[in-house]
């Protein structure tokens, strides 16, 4: 049966190995395992960076979503955004995708939370229509990046 919990450090290999899977079918990202580890370990450690979730099968961690937290001066207060929403591909249409969404925005509500942003690739019509079901809409607002550091 599967669940839910909160991210521990003994699970950053399965980690990793989610964000790997996850940023090889990101037209926007290269995976590398390093990068990942390090982005991964600044979450754990500090709770008000974020808070990571994986979905588990038994022991076996075969999902991860993660919000992270920042302030809206529009909203006057907390908001967040919802990152690294993955599931193993040999579990994926079993529901385990809907857990990890259900449980990041349940949780974000309890911290009340006004706003949950998230980014897919623009031609990712399936990830656009997996979010719009839990009431996720298309912004006007256009997203744009500096990249300050290599790659």
């Amino acid at each position: 049966m599967m669940r839910v919990d909160e991210a521990k450090n003994s699970d950053m290999e399965s980690l990793v190995d989610l964000l790997i899977l996850l940023f090889s079918q990101e037209a926007e990202f290269t995976p590398k395992r390093d990068s990942q580890r390090a982005g991964l370990q600044l979450i754990l450690d500090d709770p008000q960076v974020g808070t990571l979730f994986v979905l588990k099968e038994e022991d076996k961690i075969i999902g991860m979503v993660s919000l992270l937290w920042t302030i809206s001066t529009a909203l006057g207060g907390r908001v967040a955004f919802l990152e690294d929403m993955v599931v193993d591909t040999a579990w994926r249409g079993r529901g385990g995708g809907h857990m990890l969404v259900e449980h990041a925005i349940a949780y974000a509500k309890k911290l009340t939370c006004k706003r949950i942003t998230l980014l897919t690739d623009t031609d990712n019509l399936a990830a656009h229509h997996f979010y719009q079901q839990f009431g996720f809409q298309t912004s006007v607002m256009q997203p744009m990046r500096l990249i300050l550091t290599d790659q």
